[in-house]
């Protein structure tokens, strides 16, 4: 389905797009605590609506 140079385009596009990113997150790491605080609380609730949403689901078609 693709060729040798897709994939190794593929590959190398992977590492310096995820190199890249990390640099970015050290750059911005002070402003993301200033800013996001609490957010991991967003998250955790979010994860939970979710599993709820999936619980109902099952519980409804039993």
């Amino acid at each position: 389905m693709f060729t040798t140079g897709q994939w190794i385009f593929a590959a190398i596009f992977a590492v310096i797009f995820i190199i890249v990113m990390l640099f970015s997150y050290r750059k911005d790491k002070k402003l993301h605590k200033k800013y996001y605080k609490g957010s991991l609380w967003i998250l955790i609730g979010f994860i939970i609506f979710i599993i709820l949403l999936l619980a109902v689901k099952t519980y409804i078609k039993g």
